[in-house]
């Protein structure tokens, strides 16, 4: 639609409204005021007609919105924040507002701006699509080796930058997943979760199903817990479940630790290669993110996908 054909840099400009001349990037600054001042910002609920709710959270909801004048589509993210100081998360709210407000990149959702009155936070989101990737999967039961490896290179590219930010997300799952109008992966949460009514994990575990041996033993993490964490994805886009799922979470804790888990006979070689090199212990050992991309089996899909485009193209 004409509303949302303002490209994300654009209307990241507009929103920011610190278009320079060098044509540079606005930087987000997040003060503190957003805590203790009444309201600031450079807009106000006013300026946007509130559409259908998206998805709810913990600490509030999202809304599909649009802005009035220029007229486009975003998501509104509105916070209250009693919630967030009952739960003393309002400083890890505004150090992920200010992460998000950094990164730009095709496969991470945007954070244009945000503003705040006496009792709400508003975060102006990207509009992702295609919604939640969690809903597809669960939808199609599993993902076919295409769709799975085309994901996982996009991951890998998202979250090879993120890294080069010195940025680690830290809980890569597919509920933090969104799609865009193409389909394309846009990783959205950095630490805060909106979830779909009725779209609570399967497990009795949740998360826990991804977590990386050294964060279940309480030792020190880095940026390879996300690689793991790639490794776990890949897994549940190809069975429709994650590997180490169990009825108790002691029993999945144990199964991580000692990386007990079973390929289906349908996952193929390509794939076990794949997530038998991103599952393992010791962190540094862990494929990495740039060798993800050029892994074969990754490599196959997404060239053969590339010269299905080209070929689309010149039609």
């Amino acid at each position: 639609s004409s509303s949302s054909a303002m490209s994300s840099s654009a209307l990241g400009h507009k929103l920011d409204g610190k278009e320079n001349a060098s044509g540079s990037e606005p930087v987000l600054v997040l003060p503190a005021q957003v805590c203790t001042h009444k309201k600031g910002g450079k807009f106000s609920l006013k300026d946007f007609d509130i559409g259908r709710p998206l998805g709810k959270g913990k600490f509030g909801s999202v809304y599909l919105a649009r802005h009035k004048k220029p007229e486009y589509i975003v998501a509104l993210k509105i916070l209250f924040k009693s919630q967030l100081q009952s739960a003393q998360v309002e400083h890890q709210l505004l150090r992920e507002i200010e992460i998000q407000g950094h990164l730009r990149h095709p496969h991470i959702l945007r954070m244009y701006t945000y503003f705040w009155d006496e009792k709400k936070i508003y975060l102006v989101l990207e509009y992702a699509e295609k919604g939640e990737m969690y809903k597809e999967l669960t939808k199609r039961g599993r993902f076919d080796d295409r769709t799975a490896a085309l994901y996982i290179y996009q991951m890998a590219d998202a979250l090879a930058y993120c890294h080069s930010k010195n940025v680690i997300h830290r809980d890569i799952k597919p509920e933090n997943i969104l799609l865009g109008s193409d389909g394309e992966l846009k990783i959205s949460d950095f630490g805060w979760s909106v979830h779909a009514p009725g779209n609570k994990r399967r497990t009795m575990c949740g998360t826990l199903d991804y977590l990386p041996p050294e964060m279940i033993q309480g030792q020190s993490h880095s940026k390879h817990v996300d690689i793991w964490a790639l490794g776990i994805l890949c897994y549940e886009f190809l069975v429709g479940r994650p590997p180490f799922e169990s009825e108790d979470s002691a029993r999945t804790y144990d199964a991580i630790k000692k990386l007990r888990y079973v390929f289906p006979d349908y996952v193929t070689g390509g794939a076990r290669d794949l997530i038998t090199k991103l599952l393992v212990l010791e962190p540094s050992h862990r494929l990495p993110l740039d060798k993800v991309m050029d892994h074969f089996w990754v490599k196959m899909h997404v060239d053969t996908k590339k010269a299905e485009m080209k070929r689309e193209a010149s039609q």
